[in-house]
């Protein structure tokens, strides 16, 4: 089976989208990074989903981006709540560079395993605004995968997959039902209480929800917390 990396983050989108690309006949490597955010619960999600998800190994990258600050998501500044999802401004959950770091860490590991084939779950349609989401950074960074790596010198040729990009929150929802997926699992809270609970008002919360009621279906993990 031909090998891919995936950057698991516990939440709805990597999970469906290390399903997506699983269904394809890949098989699956997770990278997990403790970026230094705001709960570890997180991190727990994601041993969660890649236990679900089969994965060949899950390694967890410990890498403090805290130490730089300049996003609500490790620390700088309080979540933003209840704010306009289409204001088309970049909020303050924008972790600097993130995509970009965790995408090179996904491909130091496969060229190290052997894998040509990274997979995020990013989106361009349901998405917070975020610059490091958009098809035109995905294409340059496979460019530079190419370009900067001993593998893409030699020949081979690394693939960025994002099989979400162009789906809307409700759609990804109704591909992961296809894949039998438990979203039940995953985390997608910016800012949870202290056992972990959802704020139900930060950005993340609020897409979430409308995804399950347009997909018209019930959140498992709002059900069972309830």
């Amino acid at each position: 089976m031909p090998r891919a990396v995936v950057l698991l983050s516990g939440g709805l989108d990597s999970y469906t989208a290390a399903a997506a690309v699983r269904s394809e006949g890949f098989a699956l490597y997770a990278l997990t990074v403790a970026y230094g955010q705001r709960h570890a619960v997180e991190v727990r999600a994601a041993r969660a989903v890649a236990s679900a998800l089969g994965v060949v190994e899950h390694r967890e990258v410990p890498l403090d981006l805290a130490a730089f600050g300049g996003s609500a998501l490790v620390g700088d500044g309080a979540v933003p709540k209840d704010r306009r999802l289409d204001d088309g401004a970049i909020p303050s959950t924008y972790v600097p560079a993130r995509n970009t770091v965790f995408l090179s860490l996904a491909l130091a590991w496969a060229e190290a395993v052997g894998a040509a084939d990274l997979v995020i779950g990013v989106n361009a349609l349901d998405y917070s605004g975020y610059p490091d989401c958009r098809p035109e950074f995905i294409a340059a960074f496979e460019h530079l995968a190419n370009l900067a790596t001993r593998a893409g010198v030699e020949g081979r040729h690394f693939t960025v997959h994002t099989p979400l990009l162009a789906l809307s929150k409700a759609e990804i929802i109704r591909l992961g039902l296809t894949l039998s997926l438990d979203y039940g699992l995953t985390h997608s809270c910016y800012d949870p209480g202290a056992a972990g609970e959802p704020c139900h008002r930060c950005d993340s919360c609020r897409l979430r929800a409308r995804g399950f009621e347009e997909a018209g279906v019930a959140d498992p993990l709002i059900s069972r917390a309830g």
